[in-house]
């Protein structure tokens, strides 16, 4: 597969939102504590994702995106109001619940790749297949990296590749289970631009092909416009929802 680095496609028009949220905030707050002092992450939040979505939150550094993005995925969770994954709040599960939602229904992509630098390239995409119990995951994660064009990178070792190329394989691992939510952290961000731009046309191909949400925080102008949605936030809030 050849992945282009030019100008990026149009993206598609939105799915459809007469079916019920596959992702929710519901009057989302998250405070923390700063050197005794209570620190608001985020005010009031609430915000649908439909099944298949393509959405983009972009506001200055601090504005609350990656807090967001923790509470989608259940790393971290809300002070008050309700985060909803499929119908079912998040802070509602158990530990044995939590692991589950985590390895079934969401996978992460993260600015610094988070590759483990001791496993090659496909044992790395291998992870999550053998924490949920997968007994001969090779193929299934060979097949991912066919999708990202690096199959025939399979045996390097991560310090081994480019940058372009190391999140290549984090997007690999993050889609070889199968997940229905994405959760992308400044994907581009450590990337030039005609890398970082064959990155968001791997993702717009993933959500497009595959079916999977992408929720992405991004600082750049070109990769939210190729979201089908930009929410814009600011101290915290939700200022425009697209």
């Amino acid at each position: 597969m050849t992945i282009e680095t030019g100008t990026l496609p149009p993206k598609p028009p939105p799915p459809s939102s007469a079916a019920a949220p596959l992702l929710s905030f519901d009057a989302v707050e998250k405070d923390y504590s700063n050197e005794g002092e209570r620190v608001r992450a985020l005010d009031g939040v609430s915000l649908d994702i439909g099944s298949g979505e393509f959405v983009a939150l972009v506001g200055r550094s601090g504005c609350g995106k990656s807090t967001l993005l923790h509470l989608a995925g259940a790393l971290d969770f809300p002070t008050a109001g309700h985060v909803r994954l499929a119908g079912t709040a998040t802070d509602t599960l158990n530990e044995a619940g939590l692991t589950r939602l985590r390895r079934e229904m969401v996978g992460f992509v993260f600015q610094s790749f988070q590759l483990l630098n001791t496993l090659s390239v496909v044992e790395n995409v291998e992870v999550p297949l053998l924490l949920a119990g997968e007994t001969h995951p090779r193929p299934h994660a060979m097949e991912r990296l066919a999708e990202v064009g690096l199959a025939e990178l399979a045996h390097r070792m991560t310090h081994q590749l480019s940058g372009g190329q190391m999140q290549r394989v984090a997007i690999a691992r993050a889609l070889v289970h199968g997940p229905r939510v994405l959760l992308a952290d400044e994907p581009t961000g450590n990337l030039d631009t005609a890398t970082g731009n064959a990155i968001l046309q791997l993702l717009r191909r993933m959500c497009d092909e595959h079916g999977v949400t992408v929720l992405m925080a991004t600082h750049s102008a070109e990769a939210a416009a190729l979201a089908n949605r930009v929410v814009r936030m600011r101290d915290g809030r939700v200022v425009e929802a697209g």
